[in-house]
């Protein structure tokens, strides 16, 4: 199947298409986890349009940051009491961290939630950002941000996996290599997943 590669195909396949689970094997670390003790969180993957193809926004985490520092991850964060929803703080977030105004973002789609050996249960979200925007970054969580065209991110054959044991248990942990940049961890686990979703028979 065609990987799609402008704003009305992505909205069409991926509203059309039954939502799908996270691969078991990268959730098999949480088997303890209750979803009780997890905190909310919100990312938000953002299509950007250019050149009558897509490309999807990626930051790239301050390397001072107790948590994760210089990973490449969507703009998003933790739900905050203010936030009115889960939307709204994947917005927020957006905000903050790179400067991306609520008004440039035009979200389309939810996939299910995410746990996280963190403790985080972390919702996607998928937006268009309008090419125009502009970047003013936090540089207190964010180092950079730069942009992947789709073809690359929603193609399978560049998702690479590897699998490792814990506690005599697989678990499966995928990455993307682009240019300078590695995708890995809970980012790269989204990716798999909407790869799945939007690439499905």
């Amino acid at each position: 199947m065609r990987i799609p590669t402008n704003r009305d195909a992505l909205i069409q396949r991926f509203q059309v298409k039954q939502p799908v689970s996270y691969h078991a094997e990268s959730l098999k670390r949480l088997g303890q986890v209750t979803p009780q003790s997890l905190r909310k969180a919100a990312v938000l993957i953002g299509f950007v349009e250019r050149n009558e193809s897509l490309n999807v926004l990626f930051t790239k985490r301050a390397r001072h940051l107790k948590h994760h520092p210089g990973q490449v991850s969507f703009p998003g964060g933790k739900h905050e009491d203010d936030d009115t929803s889960l939307l709204m703080t994947a917005l927020r977030e957006t905000h903050e961290e790179v400067g991306i105004a609520g008004e440039k973002i035009d979200v389309f789609g939810v996939m299910p939630e995410l746990p996280t050996i963190s403790r985080f249960s972390v919702t996607p979200y998928l937006a268009f950002i309008e090419p125009d925007y502009q970047t003013l970054i936090d540089r207190n969580e964010v180092d950079e941000v730069f942009e992947v065209p789709v073809e690359i991110i929603l193609d399978p054959y560049h998702l690479q996996s590897s699998t490792f044991f814990v506690n005599q248990q697989p678990h499966r942990v995928f990455g993307i290599n682009y240019g300078q940049h590695f995708i890995w961890g809970m980012t790269a686990q989204i990716i798999q997943a909407l790869q799945a979703h939007l690439m499905q028979k």
